[in-house]
C-alpha cells in the first residue's frame, strides 16, 4: 500500500494531529457497534432502546446487564493494529489529540495518553444521585453468552443506584471533554477521522471545525459515508491496514 507522496509531505509538516475515532477501529477487536445484530436475551431489543435514560429508569437490571454484557466483551478484547498505530503516531508527532467516540478502552491499553471520550467510558459507571464514580470488581464478569438481567449496584457513599458511566441518548455530552475536542479540531494542522459513519452529532461536526481552520482533513474508512466531499482526502479500507501504513511511510520512512 503506498500513499501520494503530496499528502505524506502534507503529514511529515504537521505539528499538532487530532484524531477522531468511531466504533468502525474497535469492530477489528470483536467488539459490536450498535448497528450490528445482537444475540441472546438483546436480540428482541433495539439497541438505542436499551440507551436511554427512560430505559434505565423503566428496567435498570435489563439496561445494566446489557451493559455488564458489553464490558465483558470489551475486556476480552484486545487493541488491533489501528490502535497501536494511533499509540506509536502519539510519540512521533509533537502534539497528537485523540478523540474517540468509543466507551471501550482499548486506546488506553494499547498505550494512547490523554484521550477524549465524547460518549463516556463503560469502565467509570457512577451513582445517579450524588455522581460519585463507582469502582467495579476486577477481572471479567462471568456471563453468559447471551448476556441476563442484573441489577444495578448501589453507591458506597450514599446508597444511590450506579447507571453506567455513558452518555444516553437524549443527553448532552461531558462539557469540559466536548470543549476540548472543539479547541483541538480548530487549532490541529491535520484532523484525522477513522471508523465512524460521520452520523451522530455534534461529534461528526469536528472534522468540519477543522477543515474550516485550514487542517488537512483525512477520512479512513472502508465505507463510503457522506464526507468524501467533505475532507481533503478518502482513504478507502480497513482502519488496521491503513494506518499502521500511513505512520509507518510518513512519520518512520528515510524520506522523512
Amino acid at each position: 500500500m503506498q500513499f501520494d507522496p503530496a499528502l505524506l509531505k502534507g503529514l511529515r509538516g504537521a505539528r499538532h494531529v487530532a484524531i477522531l475515532t468511531g466504533a468502525g477501529i474497535s469492530a477489528d477487536s470483536g467488539i459490536p457497534t450498535f448497528r450490528d445484530k445482537l444475540t441472546g436475551l438483546w436480540e428482541q431489543y433495539d439497541p438505542s432502546e436499551l440507551a436511554t435514560p427512560a430505559a434505565f429508569k423503566h428496567d435498570g437490571a435489563l439496561v445494566w446487564g446489557w451493559y455488564e454484557w458489553r464490558r465483558m466483551m470489551v475486556l476480552r478484547a484486545q487493541p488491533n493494529a489501528a490502535h497501536r498505530a494511533i499509540a506509536t503516531l502519539s510519540e512521533l508527532v509533537p502534539q497528537l489529540a485523540l478523540v474517540t467516540q468509543n466507551v471501550d478502552d482499548l486506546h488506553e491499553r494499547a498505550g494512547s495518553p490523554g484521550v477524549l471520550h465524547l460518549h463516556g467510558e463503560l469502565a467509570r459507571p457512577y451513582c445517579e444521585a450524588c455522581r460519585n464514580v463507582y469502582r467495579l470488581p476486577e477481572g471479567i464478569p462471568d456471563l453468559p453468552v447471551g448476556g441476563k438481567r442484573i441489577p444495578p449496584p448501589q453507591c458506597v457513599s450514599c446508597g444511590g443506584r450506579v447507571r453506567p458511566g455513558v452518555v444516553w441518548f437524549g443527553e448532552g455530552l461531558p462539557e469540559l471533554t466536548w470543549h476540548a475536542a472543539v479547541t483541538v479540531s480548530s487549532v490541529c494542522d491535520v484532523f484525522i477521522i477513522v471508523g465512524t459513519s460521520a452520523l451522530v452529532q455534534p461529534a461528526a461536526s469536528l472534522v468540519h471545525k477543522a477543515a474550516a481552520a485550514g487542517a488537512l482533513t483525512i477520512q479512513v474508512n472502508p465505507n463510503t459515508t457522506g464526507l468524501e466531499d467533505a475532507v481533503s482526502v478518502s482513504l478507502r479500507g480497513p482502519a488496521g491496514q491503513i494506518l499502521p501504513a500511513l505512520v509507518q511511510q510518513a512519520w518512520c520512512s528515510p524520506a522523512r
